[in-house]
């Protein structure tokens, strides 16, 4: 999913009448994280870096800028969303629900236009 021409970004700057409003990418993460979690069948956040940090764990709410990736590119911001779904739920139906509601999400409380959000399921936990 790496393009040559994106740029990973820490901080997003929003120009206003009033002047500039600058949104670190940890309130993004928490937005989207926040976003992502409200659906049914999505389990928790996950570790982009499932091998370093352990595939099976799930994010808690401080942690989500581990699970989530803000780029800049030529179609401008772009959300990557780690996740770990239910058992038994329909990958696609998750998938597109999580799209919509982080788009959702960030234009109602940040003001923000995402034109793509992939979403990368990390696991699925199964019924012990």
């Amino acid at each position: 999913m790496f393009h040559a021409s994106w740029t990973y970004v820490m901080a997003i700057k929003i120009r206003t009448k009033n002047g500039d409003v600058t949104v670190e990418n940890d309130v993004i993460a928490s937005v989207v994280g926040g976003a992502t979690i409200a659906n049914p069948g999505v389990v928790g956040m996950a570790s982009r870096s499932a091998l370093k940090d352990g595939v099976n764990q799930i994010l808690n709410r401080e942690s989500y800028g581990r699970g989530v990736v803000v780029s800049q590119g030529d179609k401008g911001l772009t959300i990557d969303v780690y996740i770990v779904v239910q058992h038994g739920m329909k990958l696609a139906d998750i998938s597109t629900s999580v799209q919509a509601r982080v788009k959702y999400y960030l234009n109602a409380y940040l003001g923000l236009h995402v034109p793509e959000v992939n979403v990368i399921v990390q696991g699925i936990e199964t019924e012990d």
